[in-house]
């Protein structure tokens, strides 16, 4: 087993270390100091007369902040140890530590404790494919000693892509080119401290610098953030629940969206970040899903995103980043590769969803909120969505939306949801070629012009662009039930090749049809059933690729693993169909595995039938937290409580899962100020209350 990694973050910003709160290069994981896609300290080791830590235990206090309690020495000293340490670490936009030596013995003592230091300012992207850089690249290590200031200066510098990385003490200390000595005397009983703060510097084109002096970071982060963070959850909806662990598992996801959060450069509002590690930027698709799914909880995550996405929509054809007019952004990124166009990660479009996707997102979001003037700010990059669905979307000519990357040297071969290369295979393994048409792509661009439809007509005051976009809305429908059923299987193809041949796999997606609404009102039961049979449902949620299949693969991230954000729309979708009973099985599932684990929700499990390993079985390269994680279990809950919006008045429908008892959600916000909704399973005999709005 690995030794337990620990996080903390602040925005995009995090660090990673080991148990004992050391930080060293680790080629399997992203262990170091991270922000905006760079390492700013990759050697950060603590020792005490030469002997490093180890852990006693750890006191995780927030996102930003845990506090470490160790003992120089092996086990066999810890009994009678006559010395221990704190070290005390917080996260901001610097990274600040503590360092407390106590000496537990009846005599002075002189300790010796050293902080080893050092940075290889690694691009985050060369991480997370380390498999595909044959060479990594060299970076030289520019360092300046400065012992008057008690100052270590870490610097790279290439043309105009320069970070730095500054260390300081608050304690006199020996400062060499590799960390910091500090020779002490210890009173007995006594104890010594030390404020080591490291602030990271981002100088360039579109940079700005990230240096903070203590004195604002401590204030920031011993009032601040701790007050900021009381004050996002006391704006959040309260939950009530006689279920045992929901409401903590519900202010945990909470404090994890509050964690996801940051400022890219050169903006003024804080969006979702994709989550740890490896996504700790801003992703199209992830952010909008996460908006999705926390409209009744968090909405004001939603207007700076939507028009974060605006802002960068495309505007050419450029191969390079997948690049066409109208598209919706896919990623955005700041670290070296990207500045150099050696990944086209700087502004990114390979995602065939996330256009469909801002559509809808905007009307949901006028719909839970009333906010009409963000539907007229965005009436333009709304019409240009909605236009690249047909002018550029269908490849083919077929009315189908398609994907292919226009960059053959680096882009996605995916461009869904599913975005591993394997994902889009039949049941035999064979594999299609491109443009391809995945089944929830036609899904999105139906809903999406429905949406737009009513935009159209409701506020942009354009009633034959609303009739244009339900009509094509309506034969898209028709002719996707035409051609995606399979109707000796009962179930819609996963997709069609170039040719319109169908890709027969069984898979998740099917639920993201009942979601978007494409599904005919005759099929939903089939589907449904499907949803929650035994070669899709595993007891703890629904598998991304049925079981018997030939690719089938339990621990495959999209032939077989379980995402909770997937299972989060497909419930959704079943409730839209009126089939409650098998939303409210998969709404169990996943709040069972949530729970079962602790902490943070995972981005993905493995797809193991619940009966054979009786416990969640958690996968080393899955994400946690992550944005569109934490948020499934809010948009879960929303579900089992059948929380709509309708005009000006909350809707509220319960069908909660058995064993839930009786919950109480109070103070959602919309457009009608704040209800409250309650709800209670089939087995509780205490009486349903109405909503009651203030």
């Amino acid at each position: 087993m690995r030794q337990e990694l620990v996080h903390v973050i602040a925005g995009n910003a995090f660090a990673i270390s080991d148990a004992q709160g050391d930080l060293e290069v680790d080629p399997d994981s992203p262990v170091g100091l991270f922000s905006f896609d760079t390492r700013f300290l990759s050697r950060w080791q603590l020792s005490v007369d030469g002997e490093r830590l180890n852990a006693l235990s750890r006191d995780d206090m927030t996102y930003f902040e845990t506090r470490f309690f160790l003992v120089p020495g092996t086990a066999s000293h810890y009994v009678d140890a006559d010395v221990s340490v704190i070290r005390h670490r917080s996260l901001d936009d610097s990274f600040n530590e503590r360092i407390t030596v106590l000496n537990h013995s009846a005599q002075p003592t002189e300790f010796t404790v050293r902080m080893e230091m050092g940075n290889d300012f690694a691009d985050i992207a060369d991480l997370a494919n380390a498999a595909e850089v044959r060479q990594p690249r060299r970076r030289v290590t520019e360092v300046a000693v400065d012992s008057a200031r008690q100052q270590l200066v870490l610097r790279y510098e290439r043309e105009r892509f320069v970070r730095e990385t500054t260390v300081r003490s608050s304690a006199p200390a020996d400062v060499d080119e590799r960390g910091m000595t500090f020779r002490i005397r210890i009173e007995p009983d006594g104890q010594w401290e030390t404020d080591l703060h490291v602030t990271m510097t981002i100088r360039g084109e579109g940079g700005r610098d990230l240096r903070t002096d203590i004195e604002a970071h401590q204030q920031r982060v011993r009032g601040g953030m701790r007050e900021e963070l009381a004050d996002w959850l006391g704006r959040a909806p309260q939950l009530v629940a006689e279920r045992n662990g929901l409401e903590e598992l519900y202010r945990g996801s909470l404090a994890d969206l509050a964690a996801l959060r940051y400022v890219p450069l050169a903006y003024n509002a804080r969006v979702p970040v994709g989550g740890l590690p490896w996504a700790m930027a801003f992703c199209g698709r992830d952010s909008i899903i996460t908006c999705l799914q926390t409209l009744a909880f968090t909405p004001e995550l939603t207007p700076a995103t939507l028009r974060m996405l605006a802002l960068l929509q495309g505007g050419q054809l450029d191969d390079e980043h997948d690049e066409e007019p109208g598209k919706i952004l896919a990623q955005l990124r700041y670290g070296e590769s990207a500045a150099f166009g050696e990944r086209p990660s700087a502004l990114y479009y390979g995602a065939a969803d996330t256009t469909a996707l801002f559509v809808v997102l905007l009307d949901e979001y006028e719909r839970w909120s009333g906010d009409a003037d963000l539907v007229h700010e965005l009436r333009h990059p709304a019409r240009m969505a909605l236009d690249w669905i047909d002018e550029y979307g269908d490849l083919t000519g077929d009315g189908y939306v398609r994907y292919q990357r226009r960059n053959e040297r680096c882009g996605a071969v995916n461009q869904g949801w599913r975005d591993s290369a394997d994902a889009i295979t039949d049941a035999d393994g064979w594999q299609p070629g491109f443009p391809l048409a995945t089944c929830e792509l036609q899904g999105y661009a139906y809903d999406a012009k429905r949406r737009g439809a009513r935009l159209a007509r409701e506020f942009w005051g354009d009633p034959a662009y609303a009739d244009r976009l339900e009509r094509e809305a309506a034969e898209l429908k028709e002719r996707f039930n035409r051609d995606f059923w399979l109707p000796h299987r009962e179930y819609y193809a996963l997709a069609l090749g170039p040719h319109g041949e169908p890709v027969d796999a069984l898979s998740s997606n099917i639920g993201h049809l009942l979601w978007s609404g494409i599904v005919a009102d005759d099929r939903a039961e089939a589907v449904a059933e499907h949803l929650v049979g035994p070669r899709l449902f595993t007891g703890w949620g629904v598998r991304t690729y049925a079981a018997g299949q030939r690719p089938f693969n339990p621990v495959g991230s999209h032939l077989g693993a379980v995402w909770p954000s997937d299972n989060a729309l497909i419930a959704a979708g079943l409730r839209h169909y009126r089939c409650d009973a098998q939303a409210a099985r998969i709404a169990a599932g996943i709040f069972d595995m949530a729970q079962t684990l602790g902490g943070a929700v995972p981005e993905l499990i493995a797809g193991y039938d619940r009966a054979l390993t009786k416990y969640p079985v958690q996968l080393p390269a899955a994400g946690r937290p992550q944005s569109w994680s934490s948020g499934a279990l809010l948009m879960l809950l929303g579900t089992v409580l059948g929380l709509r919006p309708t005009g000006d008045n909350l809707l509220v429908n319960p069908a909660l899962p058995e064993g839930f008892g009786r919950i109480e959600l109070l103070d959602i916000p919309g457009r009608w100020g704040h209800s409250d909704a309650y709800g209670r399973d089939r087995s509780t005999t205490s009486p349903a209350h109405r909503p009651r709005v203030r």
